[in-house]
């Protein structure tokens, strides 16, 4: 089990015997006990669930775009999440935003939302089915740019310890979990998930081409913004509670494009279950790494994920 090794590894009696306790009511937990219980379980289990709502998000937006080397967030989420985390921590005080524990999930789930408002709103809109996804495509890298430039502007006018907490959630981390996180973000994943499983169909269907899916009885726009809405509430909700964790939501549906084919029902099922186990390992390396220190997950995603998609890339029978 991932949760056991850390800055303190905890044995398998431990982790039976508090699972025992818990269950039977019991209150005199040791401290490795309530360690397992109270920090490293929930974070096991939102690490599972974070790698799912990236993994099937990269399965929506790379079947929407007909593209595998699109990701979650290419659409403004990552980078609008991260503006306004910014945002709470440069000006927080003196906008006076204060909701507790929850302002800086809250601002950073609001500017992923707004990001990916903005995308849909300001892209052209095209005069027929065919490539009416192209100009969706382009804006996002538009607004991207726009984001990242703001949290970039952030950044240089905040104080070191405001710069220095933009730098660490860009980078991702886990250690925030909770029972309640894991709650919220696993109710949504599980939402998104099982509407995404109703559009899979659609999402098939236009992996034929845009007009040929108008043929099939297929409302492009209306699929559009549904896969959309999907993507943005179940990736902005993972984000604004662990940061920016990059190429679970690119590498896993690519490469189970590879092992599975184009069915985007097989696929949904498929990149939850091996996005939560790649995002464990991925969390389990970052903790043990640097240890007693704890090495922000993203940094590893980044260090394993790219030269895994460039060796991907460059064999032959590549998706697409």
């Amino acid at each position: 089990m991932t949760a056991r090794f850390g800055a303190v590894d905890i044995s398998n009696g431990e982790i039976a015997s508090s699972l025992i306790k818990t269950i039977t009511g019991q209150t005199d937990l040791s401290l490795n006990e309530r360690i397992f219980m109270n920090i490293r379980l929930p974070r096991a289990v939102l690490c599972i669930i974070e790698g799912a709502a990236l993994a099937v998000g990269g399965v929506l937006m790379q079947g929407l775009f007909r593209n595998p080397i699109v990701e979650p967030g290419l659409v403004g989420t990552s980078s609008g999440a991260a503006f306004g985390a910014a945002l709470y921590f440069v000006m927080g005080s003196v906008l006076k935003l204060s909701m507790g524990q929850w302002t800086l999930p809250v601002a950073a789930c609001a500017g992923g939302l707004l990001s990916t408002g903005m995308v849909y709103l300001l892209a052209p809109r095209a005069e027929s089915a065919k490539n009416s996804v192209v100009p969706l495509l382009l804006t996002g890298m538009a607004i991207n740019a726009v984001f990242l430039s703001g949290v970039g502007f952030l950044s240089y006018i905040a104080r070191d310890p405001q710069a220095r907490s933009i730098t660490f959630w860009s980078l991702g981390s886990l250690s925030g979990a909770t029972w309640t996180v894991c709650l919220i973000v696993g109710s949504s994943t599980l939402l998104c998930c099982l509407l995404a499983m109703y559009f899979a169909r659609q999402l098939n269907a236009l992996a034929l081409g845009e007009d040929e899916a108008s043929l099939l009885g297929v409302n492009i726009e209306r699929l559009k913004i549904s896969v959309l809405v999907i993507n943005v509430v179940m990736v902005a909700v993972a984000t604004a509670f662990s940061g920016i964790i990059s190429f679970i939501g690119l590498i896993v549906p690519h490469q189970l494009r590879i092992l599975k084919g184009a069915d985007n029902r097989s696929l949904i099922i498929h990149a939850a279950l091996l996005g939560g186990a790649v995002l464990s390992i991925a969390d389990v390396v970052s903790r043990v790494l640097l240890r007693p220190a704890e090495l922000p997950i993203g940094i590893v995603t980044s260090i394993i994920g790219a030269p895994v998609f460039i060796y991907l890339l460059r064999r032959k029978n590549y998706y697409f």
